[in-house]
């Protein structure tokens, strides 16, 4: 697997259609995948704009965590979701840069464009076609711009010592699934230190495998918190994001045991609470799943994206429905926010 990323450009660049036309011919095993993470360059940088206006530390600090469905619908729409839930550090993930299913934008840039706020950006698959069978069929004769798809952290905030964090490479998505969304890439998370606090604070923006079991979920995860013990040992921290934790209950009497004994369904909180974590006080135990701009998924729904905090005080969790201002969804995912002080 590849080690700790810490390589920082300006811009990321796509393969190109070469490498990609090769990937998508190629037998799709572990070691064919491990050659061609080898040779994209993307999966080997973190992008980093610094925010053109920079804040000073805020005392009390709004994070919020959103999985944007590929930012499809248009940027100014999560801008404004955002903006309602008052967010100073946005920690995102399934966000597209050069996807024709999005635009053929570089969805963060459009996303910071209107504020000036800086952006880290990793990339957690090159994509090797137009995405799942509903978009292949909607977007026939298409092409991508660069193919990218990944995490992101939005702040104006000043970010330092920037990691991306493998957390498995397996090759799971190389060969596809029903056909569509063959992938070369990993989970991974992408994590900062915030410049102006004042104490050592980390912003961890995580998204892990969804078409997978609590066993697997738990191992990235301890992939995750490994690697925090070596650059962040028992440091603040605050991780956010889409864990796709799909064994935790859904019906509206379980609701109490999300936060009480998540362990029980999803282990991976287990090592969080080792790891001096924790969440009761970050979220609320309401689902954060919704039926999407594409009809997807139905009820019932489930919670599974989380705000975890280290070394921090959390008040004021939210579950923030994620429409557009004329009530229309703009992703399958609502967004999650807390305040936090040091």
């Amino acid at each position: 697997m590849r080690p700790l990323i810490t390589t920082v450009v300006r811009s990321l660049d796509g393969p190109g259609n070469t490498i990609l036309a090769q990937a998508s011919e190629a037998t799709p095993s572990k070691e064919e995948h491990s050659r061609f993470i080898t040779r994209i360059g993307a999966l080997h940088a973190i992008e980093q704009e610094p925010p053109s206006r920079p804040i000073a530390w805020p005392g009390r600090l709004r994070v919020a965590a959103f999985n944007a469905e590929r930012m499809k619908s248009p940027p100014a729409a999560a801008r404004a979701l955002l903006d309602r839930a008052g967010a100073q550090v946005a920690l995102l993930s399934e966000v597209d840069v050069g996807m024709a299913r999005s635009g053929n934008v570089h969805t963060v840039r459009a996303l910071t464009a209107p504020t000036g706020e800086g952006h880290l950006y990793g990339v957690e698959f090159v994509e090797l076609g137009l995405g799942d069978s509903a978009e292949m069929k909607s977007l026939t004769g298409a092409r991508n711009a660069e193919s990218l798809h990944g995490n992101a952290i939005v702040t104006a905030l000043t970010l330092t010592e920037p990691r991306l964090i493998p957390l498995e490479e397996t090759g799971f998505w190389f060969a596809g699934r029903e056909g569509a969304q063959k992938r070369v890439g990993s989970r991974m998370a992408l994590a900062a230190r915030v410049a102006d606090a004042p104490r050592p604070l980390w912003v961890v923006s995580v998204h892990l495998e969804s078409k997978t079991d609590p066993a697997d979920r738990q191992a990235q995860m301890r992939t995750l918190l490994r690697a925090l013990d070596h650059f962040a040992p028992h440091e603040a921290c605050v991780i956010g994001g889409d864990l796709n934790t799909k064994a935790l209950p859904t019906g509206e009497g379980e609701r109490s045991q999300l936060l009480e004994n998540p362990e029980r369904f999803e282990p991976l909180f287990a090592d969080l609470r080792d790891a001096g974590f924790e969440w009761a006080h970050a979220n609320v135990a309401a689902p954060t799943q919704r039926t999407g701009p594409g009809g997807k998924p139905m009820p019932p729904f489930g919670k599974i994206d989380w705000i975890l905090t280290r070394g921090l005080r959390a008040e004021n969790p939210a579950v923030v429905p994620a429409l557009d201002e004329q009530d229309r969804p703009i992703s399958d995912h609502e967004m999650v926010a807390v305040d936090l002080l040091i």
